[in-house]
């Protein structure tokens, strides 16, 4: 007798054009509001790249509903780069995810201290410098880089240089794993970094009161696969990912890992 009438309320709703939500259409509503409260996820790219290397992460994560900034790197000095870094953060409201690349992860480590608004921090084949380290020196740490002998210098007249890896060499030295149409594009617009930002010591990192995230690249030939994992170690990574068979460009060629990780770092 109840479940009759249950039937004809039901039915009685319907006739009137009422709107009975079901519990897939609950499911989804419950889902957006969740979505809106994802944090941005903000991505810096390192040395001979541009924010398009970040372009299979940021398909990626947008289809999953994250907000996401791929920050134009000036690739000039640490603090400068960093500074510009801050305004960028400053712009944003709510929570952030900060992602680097390479030399972007000097930039993220300094430019992330004492905003409270960076949950974590993720390194993806990139440096986690401890203060008055540089980038030359990191890479120069434990042996295996082959950057050194790639590179072409652009003397600038004004006391620095400009350098970029030779555009012959680039598809074994950064993107192995690219293919090499890709990598011939790349290396066309690659930007290049002055030899400042690469010889500036950082100063105190965010790594130590932030949480990281880390994914090092197993054919690394710009920052050897120690030191990265002896970076990892340091900052007491909360997870450490490995890409055994990924070149430097590890977001180019395996964006699913690299945008996996960023996910669990914004849980």
């Amino acid at each position: 007798m109840r479940v009759r009438k249950v039937i004809a309320v039901l039915g009685t709703l319907l006739a009137l054009g009422a709107v009975v939500p079901s519990s897939a259409g609950a499911a989804d509503e419950t889902a957006e509001k969740h979505g809106a409260k994802k944090p941005t996820v903000v991505l810096v790219h390192g040395a001979f790249a541009d924010a398009s290397s970040w372009n299979g992460v940021v398909d990626r994560l947008q289809r999953k509903g994250f907000p996401v900034v791929a920050v134009s790197n000036p690739l000039r000095s640490v603090s400068g780069d960093a500074n510009y870094l801050k305004q960028v953060l400053a712009s944003i409201d709510g929570p952030i995810v900060l992602a680097g690349h390479s030399y972007g992860g000097m930039v993220q480590s300094a430019a992330a201290v004492g905003n409270k608004n960076v949950k974590s921090l993720v390194y993806i084949a990139a440096f986690a410098p401890e203060k008055g380290e540089s980038a030359l020196g990191l890479t120069g740490k434990f042996p295996g880089s082959s950057l050194g002998d790639a590179v072409r210098p652009i003397p600038l007249g004004d006391g620095t240089t400009d350098l970029v890896i030779a555009q012959d060499k680039y598809w074994q030295q950064f993107a192995a794993d690219v293919s090499r149409k890709d990598a011939t594009i790349a290396a066309a617009t690659q930007r290049p970094i002055n030899d400042t930002a690469l010889n500036e010591q950082a100063g105190e990192p965010a790594w130590k009161t932030i949480p990281s995230y880390f994914l090092v690249a197993g054919k690394d030939k710009n920052i050897p696969l120690a030191a990265t994992k002896w970076m990892a170690q340091r900052a007491h990574a909360r997870e450490l990912v490995e890409v055994k068979n990924a070149s430097h460009s590890v977001a180019v060629s395996h964006p699913d890992a690299v945008a996996d990780l960023i996910v669990r770092a914004a849980r």
